[in-house]
């Protein structure tokens, strides 16, 4: 039976308007303690410089009474940060709510990730049933925040699960879905960064061979950094309380130059002696730490996080208890952020000289190749989890906006698309008509006609959108569904190739040749062919398609095709039963053209074609 019942109802517009409320008063109020907690750490530090004036200048204070305004300064400078930081995150909050009321209104096209970098000509069905671009399915589910999940949620719509894998990740979603706030606050953390980070750099960095081994050198670069720091003092202490000799180089001697340049030169060769690989090390990991703190926050939230069910505690368990040193993912990636932060203090210009004198890069380098020794390996791992908790709460977002979306029902056996009440998510202005549709147990092929404009087509990527949602795990815009998995394949938008010298009418029978292939695969196929043939005459297209369908159905593929040639409804009489006419009619009544868009048995009985000529003036 449907899988309804994974999830609990309720109202997305009134729990998203009364949550914005709520965030909206929280960013008013952290707003006013923001300016109280800055215009009091002003006062303070005007009232330090009074107060200094006359502890330092005069005898009337004592330099004592300036402690009580440096910790109080420095308190306020720590709640100050505190305060914006919580300014900021309800301000981003209200964005999120935002964002999600923009979904339910249907006023997000164009305003969040369109997965352009997904898009592939020779893929069997994303551009024809707008998987990704603007206005697409892609970017009507995706809120991941890495490119990770983004990655995660693309390939699941570009290719079917295993029915096992579909009913794990429906139950996840359902779970998911109730919990908006965790998934409020994945989405929030690190927001200040650009949508889609892409931590494949570090995975990469990850896996690769360590450049440097061994504690020793580390040691040593700490001893000499050390010796150079106490040698330096040295010199300077000697050079302004050693009495200026007659002989100036007997001064300096005395004032300890010698060991300081000694020990310069030890650091000097010493550096030499590891100067590339430490090089090479700091290249890769110098400007990743505002991306490993997003991610470091990302785990801990998860960490945290309590789940029921298989998928989610599997991950969950994976994530908690993969790394052999006992320290929970998160404190393992800030332990890297905080040595890259280390790292990076060299540039400060009062640090930079101590730095350099005490192999500060040399150090950090040792340090954090010994990380990466250790956790390095782990973190491919860690942001495949992060990938496919965002990629669930993404649909589990869709289904908590859309509560009367039933999960389908996945069987086994198939080929089965049964569905009544089937709508298209995308259409602007709600799903409209919705139709049923029943393939694969009497009947594999339905012949589509009708006059144009009639709805053929956005029937098809209706049939498409929604079986890509079935087999990645989410709701579909049904009433009721069955299915079971399959390979999609279309030939809705077909284009030609100026720079690849292909016609339309090559293009599309490079991609019909495309869909045969993929009903000889392990999966059977579902088809949606769109006026197949059009592009040549009607003898050559009648031929040529009832030859494509008749394979099509003798590998066990179901499908439809369309088209407004009425000689093409002949096909199914060459299918052995297995196949079936249906049709949607429209009607011209004084000059204007209706259609209601609803499915028919039988053949169209009528042609709008040159209704419409004659519609717009042609005299034909």
């Amino acid at each position: 039976m449907p899988s309804q019942s994974l999830r609990s109802g309720g109202d997305p517009h009134h729990e998203y308007t009364q949550r914005r409320s709520d965030r909206q008063e929280q960013a008013a109020r952290q707003f006013r303690r923001e300016r109280l907690v800055g215009n009091a750490r002003v006062v303070v530090f005007l009232l330090g410089l009074v107060a200094g004036y006359f502890a330092l200048a005069t005898p009337y204070l004592h330099p004592g009474w300036l402690a009580p305004f440096v910790v109080g300064f420095g308190a306020l400078l720590f709640a100050h940060e505190s305060v914006t930081r919580a300014w900021h995150r309800a301000t981003r909050a209200v964005g999120f709510y935002d964002a999600s009321l923009e979904r339910l209104g249907d006023d997000w096209r164009g305003k969040g990730q369109q997965g352009l970098e997904y898009q592939d000509e020779k893929h069997p069905y994303a551009a024809d049933i707008d998987l990704f671009g603007s206005g697409s399915l892609f970017e009507l589910l995706c809120t991941a925040r890495t490119r990770t999940g983004e990655d995660t949620l693309a390939g699941w719509l570009r290719g079917p699960a295993a029915p096992d894998e579909i009913r794990a990740r429906q139950a996840a979603v359902a779970e998911l879905c109730d919990q908006l706030d965790l998934r409020e606050d994945l989405a929030l953390l690190g927001s200040d960064l650009p949508v889609g980070v892409d931590f494949s750099g570090v995975a990469a960095w990850g896996r690769s061979p360590v450049l440097l081994k061994g504690w020793w050198p580390c040691l040593v670069a700490l001893v000499l950094g050390v010796a150079a720091m106490v040698c330096l003092g040295g010199w300077l202490y000697a050079l302004f309380s050693v009495p200026v000799p007659d002989e100036p180089l007997d001064f300096w001697q005395r004032a300890g130059a010698l060991p300081f340049a000694v020990v310069l030169l030890l650091e000097g060769g010493f550096a030499a002696l590891f100067y590339r690989r430490v090089q090479s090390v700091l290249a890769s990991v110098g400007q990743r730490g505002r991306d490993l703190s997003m991610l470091s926050a990302v785990l801990a939230c998860l960490e945290k996080a309590t789940f029921r069910s298989p998928r989610l505690v599997e991950l969950h368990r994976d994530l908690t208890e993969g790394d052999h040193t006992g320290s929970p993912p998160s404190q393992r990636i800030a332990a890297l952020g905080n040595l890259i932060d280390l790292l990076n203090s060299q540039r400060n210009q009062y640090f930079m000289l101590f730095a350099l004198l005490l192999l500060w890069g040399t150090q950090m380098a040792h340090a954090i190749e010994r990380w990466r020794s250790h956790s390095g390996p782990s973190i491919g791992r860690w942001l495949d989890i992060v990938g496919q908790f965002e990629a669930l709460c993404a649909l589990a977002a869709f289904a908590h906006a859309n509560p009367a979306n039933p999960f389908p029902e996945i069987v086994e056996a198939g080929p089965v698309y049964d569905a009544e009440g089937l709508g298209h998510p995308l259409r602007p202005g709600g799903p409209g008509v919705r139709n049923d549709l029943k393939l694969g147990e009497a009947t594999h092929v339905l012949i589509v006609s009708g006059s144009n404009m009639s709805g053929k087509s956005t029937f098809l990527r209706t049939i498409g959108v929604n079986a890509v949602l079935a087999l990645a795990g989410a709701p579909v815009l049904a009433h009721r569904m069955r299915i079971s998995p399959l390979a999609l394949g279309a030939t809705l938008r077909i284009q030609d190739s100026l720079q690849e010298g292909r016609s339309r009418f090559y293009a599309e029978i490079l991609r019909v040749k495309q869909v045969v292939d993929i009903s000889r695969g392990p999966i059977p196929l579902l088809f949606l062919l769109d006026e197949i043939f059009a592009g040549t005459n009607s003898h050559d297209r009648c031929i040529g398609a009832e030859g494509v369908v008749r394979g099509l159905a003798a590998t066990g593929a179901i499908g439809l095709v369309t088209t407004h040639d009425l000689t093409l409804t002949h096909i199914t009489d060459s299918l052995g039963g297995k196949g079936s006419n249906v049709h949607f009619a429209d009607q011209f009544d004084e000059g204007t053209l209706q259609f209601d868009y609803q499915l028919r048995e039988g053949v169209v009985k009528n042609s709008n074609a040159l209704a419409l000529m004659r519609a717009v003036g042609l005299e034909v």
